[in-house]
């Protein structure tokens, strides 16, 4: 899946981000977790890493497709994305009449996030890294053992239909992001890394009915549906869909943010 697109963009991965960039992400610490399938000797080291506090908006990704027409609606390869591309939108440089210029963008590839990231000289979280944020509420960085925290995510994934808001109108959770619930699903750099047959840390039983009903029996969490929904959910989808209620955000390791950071302190 992760071959390199040939698709190029304005600014180069590794620029200098911009102070605004810098202060709309947060810093998260490392640690460990056991992710849905796995058990205690299974638990995934998460280092430190830098995260976008909210989803990419409208705004922000119509100023990337100005900059780069390649992934403006009528000028996209169909390899890189299907029909349902900014389909929302009115045409390739206007939003619908609905949408928010700051309301998370939707209906956007994992190719063409992937490269907005790129752009930004950032990268898509990866699925450890995402699950590892989204553990948190606002007090505590897993509350995976509140049914109070479950039953709020649950009760969102019934009814997700909130792409018309402004980011940053869930609450802020224990590492200062916004929105890893309540807004819109999100894509990861490796979001099908759970089909595999073995070879992963998480694939404890190479167990190929993963998405089955009988594949709770080795969750780590018998409890936690709304993990079960976003593993399968994941799994059911190929990089070039674009899902009116799939957003995406942005995350950069520790040390290149640092550098921005500090390069910024300095200017």
């Amino acid at each position: 899946m992760f071959f390199k697109l040939i698709i190029g963009c304005t600014i180069l991965f590794g620029s200098l981000l911009s102070n605004a960039q810098v202060e709309k992400m947060a810093v998260i610490e490392g640690g460990e977790y056991i992710p849905l399938y796995g058990r205690d000797s299974a638990r995934i080291k998460v280092d430190e890493f830098a995260m976008d506090i909210y989803p990419v908006t409208n705004g922000e990704y119509l100023k990337f497709i100005k900059k780069n027409p390649e992934w403006q609606r009528s000028k996209i390869k169909a390899l890189f994305a299907d029909g349902n591309y900014l389909r929302h939108w009115k045409n390739d440089l206007e939003l619908g009449k609905k949408e928010l210029v700051e309301g998370p963008v939707t209906n956007v590839s994992w190719f063409a996030a992937k490269k907005y990231c790129e752009c930004q000289g950032k990268r898509l979280p990866t699925l450890d890294e995402w699950e590892y944020v989204a553990m948190a509420d606002e007090t505590l960085p897993d509350a995976r053992i509140k049914d109070t925290y479950n039953e709020f995510i649950l009760g969102w994934y019934e009814k997700p239909q909130s792409f018309n808001q402004e980011v940053g109108s869930t609450f802020r959770n224990y590492w200062g992001v916004y929105d890893m619930h309540g807004m819109v699903w999100e894509w990861t750099l490796d979001f099908n890394s759970v089909l595999i047959t073995g070879e992963s840390r998480r694939d404890v039983d190479k167990d190929t009915n993963l998405f089955c009903g009988s594949a709770a029996i080795g969750s780590s969490d018998l409890m936690n549906y709304a993990a079960f929904m976003r593993y399968a959910f994941r799994g059911s989808i190929k990089g070039n869909f674009a899902i009116r209620n799939l957003g995406f955000r942005c995350a950069q390791d520790i040390e290149p943010f640092r550098k921005n950071k500090l390069a910024n302190e300095n200017f």
